[in-house]
């Protein structure tokens, strides 16, 4: 049963919580790995290294719409095959993503968390269409 009383609430923590992991993903790349050590590593794995400037944007605007709550479940959506790329990446290396190269659960917990956020919605105080009606309707309800 979902309590429709706090659950825009729910979808909030979650799309806040989201949208700050996707943006530290993003950075990570450009303030620790750097943007040409990032087009190195692509191109050491066998992608092609200019898809390493697409990724950082993806994950930098996806992120910041998904805080915002813009269109945030279809970027969330949008974003997933980007994760499934770094799933596969990791693979590898384990199970967890302190290992050495990095395992896939972290990946993996993006790809859930993203396809959890597409499925239920931005929740409360999202800037994008209908999201603002249901704000209200949940001011209403605890009222």
């Amino acid at each position: 049963m979902i309590d429709t009383r706090f659950a825009p609430y729910g979808a909030l923590a979650l799309r806040l919580g989201l949208g700050a992991m996707w943006l530290s993903h993003g950075l990570l790349k450009v303030f620790v790995f750097t943007l040409p050590g990032t087009v190195a590593f692509f191109e050491k794995i066998g992608f092609w290294g200019p898809l390493a400037y697409v990724v950082v944007a993806a994950e930098l605007i996806g992120g910041a719409a998904i805080l915002a709550g813009v269109y945030g479940r279809y970027v969330s959506a949008a974003l997933i095959p980007i994760m499934a790329g770094a799933l596969m990446t990791h693979l590898p290396n384990g199970w967890v993503f302190s290992a050495a190269g990095g395992g896939w659960e972290y990946p993996a917990f993006l790809i859930l968390a993203s396809a959890v956020h597409a499925l239920i919605g931005d929740g409360a105080y999202a800037l994008s269409r209908g999201e603002l009606s249901g704000f209200a309707r949940v001011q209403r309800a605890l009222s």
